[in-house]
């Protein structure tokens, strides 16, 4: 098996938001990538978001001889993978999806190549049933978009070998990214867990009257959201016990916390508070389109990645 510091050649399967922001990241790691989707768009989509992307690339810094250009499409996904130190797969987020497509690569993989899947909640066990390869398939869970954000999930299936979960932690950490390890397998993995929580609430918040969209927004990217970005929310509570830390903290406030949660419920997405939603969003936006919006995101993202890489 190729060490994970050796990797000199990366499959992308699908090539859409992830799979190309996945593609501009190894490569601006010295990664060669092979690239496959079925769309007819999907080679030109590529190229358009690896140029647009590499000058964040550029700023956050790249290895010696990392090259936009690097990378070759391919119209089999058996081709792609053929010379691949590891499979960063992509598929639409449906099973019977991903099997078919990993039935297809299964005789074609390198007897030593790793897969990692991209799923934002599949589970694993139910991805790799059956196929030959299955000790080597594993989740990495990126955030989107992969070539800024850290954040990659590990999780290993039942069929999953300990050493490919190892594999894909050390690999991950390597090209520059944070990767944990899930434990044991759930829907959604943790992140998106997490997220799920605090949205419900969201929702929660907007349907019962209680904020606006845009408020709601605010109360967390100008709020706590600012503190997340330099620790979590365990550590972030630690600090809030003052000297006594997270004991003290829990003994003030663990009846506060516990009253709070009694009143959560969770919304219906009806018709009705979808299109509340949806409204809120539009109006929050004031006009800017989906292009201008990653923009104003991207230009927070950057100076904060820097900031935060700096300070280790």
């Amino acid at each position: 098996m190729t060490q994970p510091t050796e990797v000199k050649r990366a499959a992308v399967l699908g090539a859409g938001t992830i799979g190309a922001s996945w593609a501009a990241w190894f490569l601006s790691r010295g990664i060669a990538v092979d690239v496959w989707d079925p769309r007819p768009e999907a080679e030109a989509y590529v190229r358009r978001y690896v140029a647009e992307a590499w000058p964040a690339m550029v700023r956050l810094g790249m290895t010696a001889d990392a090259s936009p250009d690097a990378w070759r499409f391919h119209a089999t996904p058996e081709a792609a993978v053929a010379d691949a130190d590891v499979v960063q797969e992509n598929a639409p987020e449906r099973l019977p999806v991903k099997r078919e497509l990993y039935a297809r690569i299964d005789a074609a993989l390198r007897p030593d190549a790793i897969l990692a899947s991209s799923t934002s909640g599949l589970i694993m066990s139910d991805m790799q049933a059956g196929f030959r390869s299955a000790a080597r398939f594993a989740v990495g869970h990126p955030f989107n978009p992969p070539h800024l954000i850290p954040l990659v999930e590990v999780v290993g299936g039942r069929e999953t070998a300990p050493g490919t979960v190892e594999w894909c932690l050390a690999f991950y950490k390597h090209i520059g990214k944070k990767p944990i390890h899930i434990r044991k397998e759930a829907a959604g993995h943790l992140a998106n867990r997490l997220q799920a929580a605090l949205w419900r609430e969201a929702v929660s918040a907007v349907v019962t009257g209680l904020a606006s969209v845009e408020d709601v927004d605010t109360a967390i990217s100008a709020g706590p959201g600012l503190r997340w970005a330099a620790m979590g929310p365990h550590m972030t509570f630690h600090l809030g016990g003052g000297e006594g830390g997270i004991e003290h903290m829990l003994a003030q406030f663990k009846p506060v916390f516990e009253s709070w949660w009694a009143t959560m419920t969770t919304p219906d997405l009806s018709e009705a508070n979808c299109r509340q939603i949806v409204d809120g969003v539009k109006a929050e936006a004031h006009g800017r389109s989906i292009a201008e919006l990653t923009a104003a995101r991207d230009a927070v993202l950057l100076p904060l990645l820097e900031l935060t890489a700096k300070l280790g």
